[in-house]
């Protein structure tokens, strides 16, 4: 029950909402009870459904413009960082900082969604840092790897 106080014209009125089905209230106005049929308006604009609103996304990889879809794929990608494709847990790393690699050698297990995924090399060169380990949660677009020249 909903209590209100209520001035009008230097009167003032106790109100106090009972109940309401539909369009129809019963409420009390210092002390005498009404039923009162409200007014349904055609909200077609206000919904209650929520707006799902996304954040920008960032590649999982990250490549020089002029290679990004103009090389062959045995061309060499250049260095950058291998970014987790979704948020997930680190289950095994397979390289060190200073390993050499070459695009599709495996370097993470990444468990995401109660499943393995194998997250590979897509850039040929040495590992300068390995930003994560095991057991450490990730999220998408996270750096996990930065490979150099």
């Amino acid at each position: 029950m909903k209590k209100y106080n209520f001035t009008i014209n230097g009167n003032k009125y106790n109100v106090k909402i009972q109940n309401v089905e539909d369009n129809i209230a019963d409420i009390e106005v210092n002390g005498m009870t009404f039923k009162v049929e409200l007014e349904k308006k055609m909200a077609a604009a206000s919904t209650k459904t929520p707006k799902l609103v996304r954040l920008a996304s960032s590649p999982s990889t990250e490549s020089e413009s002029s290679t990004v879809k103009t090389s062959s794929p045995t061309a060499p990608k250049g260095t950058g960082n291998v970014k987790s494709p979704l948020p997930g847990v680190i289950l095994n790393i397979f390289v060190k900082e200073g390993d050499y690699v070459k695009i599709g050698q495996r370097l993470i297990v990444l468990e995401a969604m109660k499943m393995e995924n194998n997250i590979n090399a897509d850039k040929e060169g040495y590992i300068k840092a390995v930003k994560v380990k095991q057991g450490d949660p990730v999220l998408e677009g996270d750096i996990l790897i930065q490979i150099g020249a």
